[in-house]
């Protein structure tokens, strides 16, 4: 799987004194896709494997605002795996309404241990996962 899409209205608790999109709620919609996506190959932002506690935290996130979200908007989030590398995912997302782009960012996450008594260390994507996430095609990044 290299892609993958929800939707979410936009709730006032999204929206600053203007009544439009805060641009920090940008980057929950985006979290929002990954987890779906996530669970969508069978897996979570926290799992289980071989005994270890394993997580995905974020290394780099970028968003380029185009347009504004407003109260009541119904939003398409679209994820795209634009590289998978042996220990990290790095995303590219599009947010739009009714087809007209609003919003453009990118995440990279690294593959991690959490509960290592040396602290978090990234460790390589479990097989069983890293084959079930292909990365997307150039032409279809966006």
């Amino acid at each position: 799987m290299h892609e993958h899409r929800i939707r979410r209205k936009v709730e006032y608790v999204d929206t600053d004194m203007s009544g439009i999109v805060h641009f920090s709620r940008f980057l929950v919609f985006m979290e929002n896709a990954e987890h779906a996506f996530l669970a969508a190959i069978g897996t979570g932002v926290h799992f289980r494997h071989e005994g270890r506690e394993i997580s995905w935290p974020r290394v780099a996130v970028s968003c380029d605002y185009q347009s504004p979200a407003r109260f009541g908007d119904v939003l398409e989030i679209h994820l795209r795996v634009i590289r998978k590398g042996t220990r990290s995912l790095t995303y590219g997302f599009e947010i739009s309404r009714d087809g007209v782009t609003l919003a453009r960012g990118r995440s990279t996450c690294a593959c991690c241990v959490i509960d290592d008594p040396g602290g978090i260390k990234a460790i390589p994507i479990p097989a069983e996962i890293a084959d079930r996430i292909e990365e997307a095609h150039p032409r279809e990044e966006g």
